[in-house]
């Protein structure tokens, strides 16, 4: 992942519940974001479930700067949850991620 010139980061996480557990995944999100919002540098962290694609979510990340983000995601209560959140995604974490750099025309 990199920063855009300004500075900022934008990261969209896309994940899939293994079949009957979509109700968990959920739970398990929503319980995520606040502490998530809180950490130093977040700009914001949104979760959104895919109309029409029942155990399909999107969460979207901005962050200050990388620095900001790589210390969210090795916080210990980050590292606490990976082994949870496998147990419910479908695919590893990794396969989700993508990260946005905006841009505009020029003048």
């Amino acid at each position: 992942m990199t920063a855009t010139s300004d500075g900022y980061v934008t990261v969209l996480w896309d994940a899939k519940a293994k079949p009957g557990r979509e109700d968990d995944l959920k739970a398990f999100i929503a319980a995520a974001v606040t502490p998530s919002r809180n950490d130093p540098g977040n700009i914001d962290y949104e979760a959104h479930e895919v109309e029409g694609e029942p155990g399909a979510f999107v969460i979207y990340e901005r962050w200050e700067k990388r620095a900001l983000l790589d210390a969210h995601l090795s916080a210990p209560r980050m590292a606490a949850l990976v082994p949870e959140m496998l147990e419910l995604i479908d695919g590893s974490i990794e396969d989700g991620i993508r990260v946005l750099r905006p841009f505009r025309p020029e003048a």
